[in-house]
């Protein structure tokens, strides 16, 4: 390549000839001096970004929209961490409270163990648009946490309503006379119309007459307070247990009394022993339940009470 120079200073044209490797010396050194220049202003605008506006304005951007998004990510980290330590908390309430009411129940523990977490399973997503499975966002995971903790809590408050119906049926059931006080297979008298053994005439029998040798335990049909310990001209040495809403038994004609009046006795409690003392013609214990004061027939009571036996024995196997 050739190269004519005018100029008025010249007295004639002056020419340069430029071979290929001028041309590639020239190509290097204008690619070297991009490249220079690129660096210079990289260099400038990171160090130096607080002197050039718009720089600094992006870099700080950038660096604010970063901090932002970690500090978002950790608020909510932080907040799902405590939720779930609450959550925690209530399961293992809501496990014991599951258990208490298992027991009042008669639920086998095998039948429901709460230790361990139920089966469960099914078939892959459909591939219809709206049923597509996909990643939870964190505010789907957060609506979920959420709503799981409000159905925890209102399975807690169900359950503490059911064990409340339970216990107040379990302390019903122990205040009702539906243990038998004698240990024997038969009544010698039972309650109604019947032959008085002293008259002769037919006379109403307020009770049933459990016959047995003297010394015979008497235990008491159901939990209560007693309310009379006593000798008394017809019954002889008597005891009244008040059970709570208007029930009271009484047990008569014993030969020796083990409580006295104000004492608290439990359901089975050895309370006297059989006697035939008062108005009797040999040894054993009249029983009577009363509700509100009426005599009423203890079969009905007693026979409750073996077939709840029952029940829970066959409930155990």
């Amino acid at each position: 390549m050739q190269v004519i120079l005018l100029h008025p200073r010249f007295n004639r044209a002056k020419s340069i000839t430029l071979g290929a490797r001028h041309i590639t010396l020239m190509i290097v050194v204008f690619l070297l001096a991009v490249l220079l220049a690129t660096g210079l202003l990289y260099f400038l605008t990171a160090r130096y970004a607080v002197g050039l506006p718009f720089a600094g304005k992006a870099a700080g951007d950038a660096v604010a929209g970063v901090q932002d998004k970690d500090k978002y990510l950790k608020e909510n980290l932080a907040a799902m961490a405590i939720k779930l330590g609450e959550m925690q908390a209530q399961l293992m309430r809501l496990d014991a409270l599951g258990e208490r009411v298992q027991g009042l129940a008669g639920v086998k523990p095998e039948e429901f163990n709460f230790k361990e977490a139920p089966g469960r399973g099914g078939a892959e997503s459909s591939s219809l648009y709206d049923r597509r499975s996909h990643d939870m966002s964190m505010s789907e995971f957060q609506l979920a946490l959420d709503a799981m903790s409000r159905d925890v809590g209102f399975r807690t408050d169900y359950l503490n309503v059911v064990e409340t119906v339970l216990m107040s049926d379990r302390i019903k059931s122990k205040l009702l006379p539906t243990n038998q006080p004698v240990s024997v297979n038969y009544n010698s008298s039972s309650f109604g119309w019947r032959l008085d053994p002293f008259t002769g005439r037919s006379a109403f029998h307020e009770g049933l007459d459990f016959p047995a040798s003297v010394g015979t335990n008497i235990v008491a049909a159901a939990a209560g307070v007693v309310i009379a310990a006593e000798y008394h001209p017809q019954y002889g040495n008597m005891l009244d247990i008040d059970h709570g809403n208007d029930i009271i038994t009484r047990y008569a004609h014993a030969s020796r009394l083990f409580v006295k009046v104000g004492d608290i006795v439990q359901r089975g409690q050895h309370i006297a022993d059989i006697g035939t003392t008062g108005r009797s013609t040999g040894p054993h214990l009249h029983f009577e339940v009363r509700i509100k004061g009426v005599a009423q027939d203890p079969r009905k009571f007693l026979n409750a009470g073996t077939d709840l036996a029952k029940m829970a024995t066959l409930a155990g196997k």
